[in-house]
């Protein structure tokens, strides 16, 4: 059920909190052992769900929270041995906020090593399978919660976006996923990868669900330098919808594509004026973003060094401080972990500095100044959310190219800093195809306005 639904359910006293929360535990008991879609169950949170009041906007949500951001006592592995029994010591800004609104907590989602993959395959854990395909990935990094969604594990669940890790599996399981404006959100309490691409966002069963957690969790934050209070209430009438030529050209499935602008056709034909715009430096756009987020986890992923964080349990013997270093590291980290440290040490080591780290960062510029440009005339932008439908496990996890381009389409939003929603606009051979909108920066009103229009034409 949706947050509304379980709330009228609870209001015209259907069912009971309690009954509704051990609902959702009992189904979590059932599917969790075939999908591995949480990494932690909170079975005693029946005991302490009588105390939420019925007033609170988020009454009668239980959410999944991905097990990168904090929640106080409770284990947060982000995906990695190297964290696997760190207990945070606090609650993260959005679980604040969550706490406050009267949402409750049921378990940690599984996730990529530290936010790093597409898939869900790099989890020290074991991968999560895709419910609605058990053969088949459900997306990454946030793999491990969309899955939770999409399987009726609980309502709604928090994820982070720092190239599409929120979009991107909400898409490959068939719900609605949104990566808010860079800075609205706190990402306090919340494990950092790259710091300038990170941010909070809810995945749904529906937009309204989305947009209600998102009033819940945005907002300024002290322990948060970035955060903003800013937000657009400027909604038009006549809206203009911009589809970028550049995202249907290379790279993208046939199976998508018809899908897509399937879905495009559907809008042109309602109360929306379609016009097609060019962000010309498209193509740059994932390479710019792999050498900007690669040096950005080589520094935050300094600090897990074995003396502050480190393999608590069975720490390796040994000889030296340097042998700790390498011990720990070497053994606490994945596969991809290590490619994308050694790859941003060298992107900003002496000598390769400017040729990669300065050129990316201006790329970046131009790629923001193309969506300042495309966005004086249109109001939204809509694009494929991904290039294909999910793929099977094993199928690219020994091709770290071909497992990259899943988020070709996805990463343009975080180097800009933009909003952007993911919702299922079809399917293909079974599976869900998801449709991506883009808004200007703040202008979250105007996007989930748009997003609920578009979610009536296409179910």
């Amino acid at each position: 059920m949706t947050i509304k639904e379980t709330q009228e359910k609870l209001k015209r006293k259907e069912i009971s909190h309690r009954e509704m929360v051990s609902s959702f535990l009992s189904r979590i008991k059932e599917r969790n052992e075939k999908t591995n879609s949480l990494l932690s169950v909170f079975e005693d949170v029946i005991d302490k769900e009588s105390s939420v009041k019925e007033d609170l906007p988020l009454y009668g949500a239980v959410f999944v929270v991905k097990d990168n951001i904090l929640i106080k006592d409770e284990r947060c592995t982000s995906g990695s041995k190297i964290l696997e029994h760190y207990v945070a010591p606090f609650d993260a800004t959005v679980i604040e906020k969550i706490k406050e609104g009267g949402g409750v907590f049921v378990g940690k989602g599984n996730m990529d090593e530290f936010a790093m993959g597409s898939s869900t395959e790099n989890s020290a854990f074991g991968p999560a399978r895709n419910p609605l395909d058990l053969e088949r990935v459900p997306g990454g990094s946030s793999g491990g919660p969309a899955a939770a969604v999409s399987d009726g594990m609980c309502n709604v669940a928090l994820g982070s976006d720092t190239g599409g890790s929120i979009r991107q599996p909400s898409a490959f399981c068939g719900v609605v996923g949104f990566k808010p404006t860079y800075g609205t959100v706190s990402r306090s309490g919340v494990i950092a990868m790259a710091s300038s691409f990170d941010q909070v966002g809810p995945i749904a069963k529906n937009v309204e669900d989305a947009e209600l957690v998102f009033k819940v969790i945005h907002g300024k934050d002290v322990l948060d330098s970035v955060t903003s209070d800013l937000v657009s209430k400027v909604v038009k009438k006549k809206i203009r919808v911009g589809v970028p030529k550049e995202y249907f050209v290379e790279g993208i499935s046939k199976d998508i594509k018809e899908t897509i602008e399937g879905a495009i056709s559907k809008v042109d034909a309602s109360e929306f004026e379609v016009v097609e715009i060019s962000l010309p430096h498209t193509e740059y756009a994932l390479p710019a973003y792999e050498i900007i987020m690669a040096s950005e986890v080589s520094a935050n992923m300094a600090r897990y060094d074995g003396i502050r964080y480190g393999l608590e349990f069975g720490r390796p013997a040994a000889k030296s401080i340097q042998d700790a270093y390498l011990k720990n590291r070497g053994e606490g980290f994945g596969k991809e972990v290590k490619r994308r440290v050694i790859l941003g040490t060298y992107a900003l080591s002496a000598g390769y500095y400017d040729a990669y780290y300065v050129k990316a960062q201006k790329i970046r510029a131009l790629i923001a100044e193309d969506f300042k440009k495309a966005f004086a005339k249109v109001d939204v932008i809509l694009t494929p959310t991904t290039p294909t439908l999910p793929f099977k496990i094993g199928e690219k996890i020994e091709d770290p190219l071909s497992m990259h381009l899943s988020d070709i389409f996805t990463v343009t939003a975080n180097l800009a800093g933009l909003p952007a929603i993911t919702l299922p606009c079809g399917e293909k051979k079974g599976l869900p195809v998801g449709a991506q909108i883009l808004a200007k920066r703040f202008h979250e009103d105007t996007l989930f306005a748009v997003a609920k229009k578009c979610e009536k034409i296409w179910k």
